[in-house]
């Protein structure tokens, strides 16, 4: 199948989540390159797009804490999972050594996660895989670990999901997602927002979480609330890139700085309310059936 073919048959599945402004205008990662590229000789690496490639929340802190969380190690098999424009895997591979598999749904974000890998020279370590986590033959694995940043919070068939992830992994491997959870009922204006700004259709409670995966056959589950950290984290975000918008858009445009601006406002908000929670959690492999 042509990459052309494969775009065209995303296209139905990936249409929903491109509501979100946050992965509209991917151009900007061709501008990033060409502006990082006029330092010759200087050997580029992933730090020098983390302001670009780090989508979740905490940034780099958020993939250090994967790393401890799950005790991964250089040489290790990790799936990362909805990965973006690449930022975790390559930090990952870069900084730890893992061999990581990033999967990754929309065409658009694929194509520029391999730019970003290839001008890092991390193709050997990082293997861009533009596909659906919820088919089955889709990189059946079995893998040391799997990791998600804010991208189970997209995908409404949670069982099909949560199972799909422990056939992937090892017995005894590592499961690490940063996600959302409902604290509390949402109000109307939380709900439309979370659906028409994050295509986020679908919350549950803490209770429900854990026990979704220990019913997928998941053990030693943690749930970790980071819902302060995430207000802390969107807030302080929105009034850097307000503070910084000139130079934002000299390096980029207009329309990529309205978008993101829209999309950092939203997220204030909605984390604001207390109602809509940020969660990290954990997990290792039990024995299936």
């Amino acid at each position: 199948m042509s990459d052309d073919d494969i775009e065209s048959s995303l296209d139905s599945e990936g249409e929903g989540i491109k509501q979100m402004k946050l992965y509209q205008h991917t151009d900007r990662v061709a501008r990033a390159l060409k502006a990082r590229s006029a330092s010759a000789g200087v050997p580029i690496t992933p730090e020098d797009f983390e302001h670009l490639d780090q989508l979740h929340y905490e940034g780099r802190e958020a993939v250090e804490r994967a790393v401890d969380r799950l005790g991964v190690e250089r040489g290790d098999d990790i799936l990362d999972i909805g990965s973006g424009l690449g930022g975790p895997a390559r930090w990952l591979a870069h900084k730890v050594g893992c061999d990581v598999r990033a999967l990754e749904l929309q065409a658009d974000l694929d194509s520029a996660a391999r730019q970003l890998t290839s001008a890092c020279g991390l193709d050997e370590k990082v293997t861009h895989i533009c596909g659906d986590i919820l088919d089955p033959a889709c990189e059946p694995g079995p893998f040391d670990a799997l990791v998600s940043w804010l991208v189970f919070l997209h995908i409404p068939n949670r069982s099909a999901l949560l199972a799909g992830c422990r056939e992937r992994l090892k017995l005894g491997g590592g499961l690490y997602a940063e996600d959302f959870y409902l604290r509390s009922p949402l109000t109307a204006k939380e709900t439309k927002l979370l659906e028409e700004e994050v295509y986020c259709t679908s919350l549950v409670d803490e209770e429900q979480y854990v026990s979704e995966l220990e019913a997928s056959g998941f053990e030693a589950v943690q749930f970790e609330d980071r819902t302060e950290a995430w207000h802390r984290f969107v807030v302080d975000r929105q009034g850097s890139f307000v503070e910084n918008r000139d130079q934002f858009v000299r390096t980029y445009n207009e329309a990529t700085y309205s978008a993101l601006a829209s999309f950092y406002r939203t997220m204030v908000t909605l984390f604001s309310g207390g109602r809509l929670g940020g969660v990290v959690v954990s997990a290792r492999a039990g024995p299936i059936g």
